[in-house]
């Protein structure tokens, strides 16, 4: 059994972390004691960043936020079922983060399956603030692959990892 009473996962591809994530996290840490930022490995999802990468930036763009709050953040990576990684980490918590109705459609019918898979570990659902409900990896990379801005989505540091990895820094 683990020493820290509330686990919570906030699983994500992170491919790279957005203000959006962020905001989800700093959240979600005020309402666990331990939350565990799951990166999935998905080749399917073609990222952009390998996943060493994606876990170095999640654990540099976090680590204000368990200084600043009374809460361990671990960042693993994970290539299973998401219920199969949850008993793993002995969470009792999934946290979601939602941005729209389409969002939640699909949130709606995992969560189900991962009920019938568990009945023991509850989800729960963010919702990103307003100003950032609109911020996806996706469409920040490709904002950043025309030379648009994306200093409004992402912190300095990962808009510069970002720029460097399309060869535009």
């Amino acid at each position: 059994m683990s020493t820290h009473k509330r686990i919570g996962l906030y699983p994500g591809t992170f491919d790279p972390i957005t203000l959006g994530h962020l905001d989800i996290i700093e959240r979600s840490a005020g309402l666990v004691d331990k939350l565990v930022l799951g990166v999935s490995i998905n080749p399917a999802k073609n990222p952009l960043f390998s996943i060493e990468e994606r876990i170095a930036m999640v654990e540099r763009e976090t680590a204000h936020i368990s200084e600043d709050n009374d809460v361990v953040i671990e960042v693993l990576s994970f290539d299973t079922l998401l219920m199969n990684f949850v008993e793993e980490i002995d969470a009792s918590i999934i946290i979601r983060g939602l941005r729209a109705v389409s969002d939640f459609e699909y949130e709606f019918q995992m969560t189900a399956m991962n009920y019938q898979l568990n009945s023991d570990v509850e989800t729960v659902f963010l919702m990103a603030d307003p100003s950032l409900q609109a911020i996806a990896s996706k469409l920040v990379k490709e904002i950043a692959h025309y030379d648009g801005d994306i200093r409004k989505f992402v912190t300095p540091t990962i808009c510069d990892d970002v720029l460097r990895k399309l060869g535009k820094k």
